[in-house]
This record gives structure tokens, C-alpha cells and sequence, in this order.
């Protein structure tokens, strides 16, 4: 009798811990990021392409906000990466429609620092994603590959890295943008500095120990952006 009331327990014991797994939700889905929406081209207006990092996905829709009507403006549904991740996915990125203007940053990804399994550490810890002789090769690169398109280009530099930021060390943006801006003058490229921008008022616009921004810094990144591509948009699409 002691028995088979165990095995009734134990019987009761397993529907309640099924019943319990059943009525536990589902994790929700991130939603994803509207920047990444698709773009349904207006006919006739010029095609913006917009490549970069976190930050330029921040001020990417700020930036369709500003140009409606004047420009359709695209960018690719991820985070664009480091350097050498632009090199191999380039072509994915560029599709095959035709591009007015691009815009493109690289450089954060390339300065940070990560350990064997991927994860931000001090740079005691791990290694850093690309030197500065990396970079600037990979850039020559994707300059070139750019240039293809006819499309007019324009290299944004690389935003301020904060103190005590993870991964990263403070104004080690500043060789990296040395570097890019020596290379985008001798390609004839333009250059968005965005990097300096920041720097004139980097307190009230990023975040402390954080390379990302306020919704007011996007906002003003925005505005910078726009401010580089409104002279170079044609009156018509190529």
C-alpha cells in the first residue's frame, strides 16, 4: 500500500512540474531594430546608403527622418562591424542596386578588445581586433570596392572612446582617425568628422564609460550627417 501511494505521489509530483514548464512563457523575440526596416525607394529621388557600426545605426533613422523627400535612405539590416568584416561582407551590403552617396564609418569594432571566447575585456586580457596598420589596409580595401559603385563617398571618423570604457582605451580613436583621414585625403574621399563634433561637447551628448549616445547625441550626430550628405545629393537619382 505504502508503494503504490508513492508511485501516486510521484505521479502528481511529475504532472505538476509538466504542468508548471507548460504554463511558463515562451522568452519574447527581440523586436528588431526599426533602423534596419526596409526602404521602398521613392522614384526619382537619390539612393543614401548608410554603413557602420552601432552608432551609425543610431542615427540612421534620424537621418531618413531629415532627408524625406529629398533622398531614399538605406543601410544594412546589422551592425556593420570591424573592418575586415566590412572586407567580407561588402558586396552583400552594396546589393545590386546603384548608390548616389555613401556614407561610412568603421573603427570601433577594430580598436577594442576581446578575449578567446568574443567577450569585451581589458586590454591586459585580450587582443585587439585590428591594429592600425589592419585597419588602414582593410579600409584601402573597402575604398576601393566603394569607389566601383560611382557612387560619391563619405568616411565618417570614428566617435570618442570614453574613459573606463570595457574593451576599449580612451583616445585610442585618435590614431585609428589619423590614419583614415591620411588615406580618405590621398583617395579623395570625404570626411565627416563626427569625431570632432563630439569631442566639442562629449559630456552632453555620450554616455559616461560608454562609446554609445544620448537619444539628443544621436540626434545631433544626425544633423552632422545630414549636413555632409545634402550637398553631395543629386537633384535626381543616377
Amino acid at each position: 500500500m505504502k508503494l503504490l501511494r508513492r508511485s501516486f505521489l510521484g505521479l502528481a509530483l511529475l504532472l505538476s512540474a509538466a504542468g508548471a514548464v507548460a504554463q511558463t512563457p515562451a522568452p519574447k523575440k527581440k523586436a528588431p531594430d526599426p533602423a534596419y526596416a526596409p526602404v521602398t525607394d521613392v522614384a526619382g529621388l537619390p539612393r543614401v546608403l548608410l554603413l557602420g557600426d552601432s552608432i551609425s545605426i543610431g542615427y540612421t533613422l534620424p537621418v531618413r527622418v531629415r532627408l524625406a523627400g529629398k533622398a531614399n535612405v538605406h543601410r544594412p539590416a546589422e551592425n556593420c562591424g570591424d573592418t575586415a568584416r566590412g572586407v567580407k561582407s561588402l558586396d552583400k551590403w552594396l546589393g545590386d542596386g546603384r548608390w548616389d552617396v555613401i556614407h561610412f564609418n568603421f573603427g570601433l569594432h577594430d580598436l577594442k578588445y576581446l578575449d578567446a571566447a568574443g567577450k569585451y575585456v581589458p586590454p591586459d586580457q585580450g587582443k585587439q581586433v585590428a591594429s592600425v596598420a589592419d585597419y588602414e589596409r582593410n579600409l584601402r580595401e573597402l575604398v576601393a570596392r566603394l569607389k566601383k559603385t560611382g557612387a560619391t563617398l563619405v568616411f565618417a571618423t570614428t566617435t570618442p572612446v570614453p574613459a573606463g570604457t570595457l574593451g576599449r582605451v580612451e583616445h585610442d580613436e585618435i590614431r585609428y582617425n589619423e590614419a583614415a583621414v591620411r588615406m580618405m585625403k590621398e583617395t579623395g574621399v570625404v570626411v565627416d568628422d563626427l569625431h570632432a563634433l563630439v569631442v566639442s561637447r562629449q559630456s552632453a551628448v555620450q554616455l559616461p564609460k560608454n562609446v554609445h549616445f544620448t537619444k539628443d547625441g544621436y540626434e545631433q550626430l544626425a544633423d552632422a550627417v545630414v549636413a555632409s550628405l545634402a550637398p553631395l545629393l543629386p537633384k535626381t537619382a543616377k
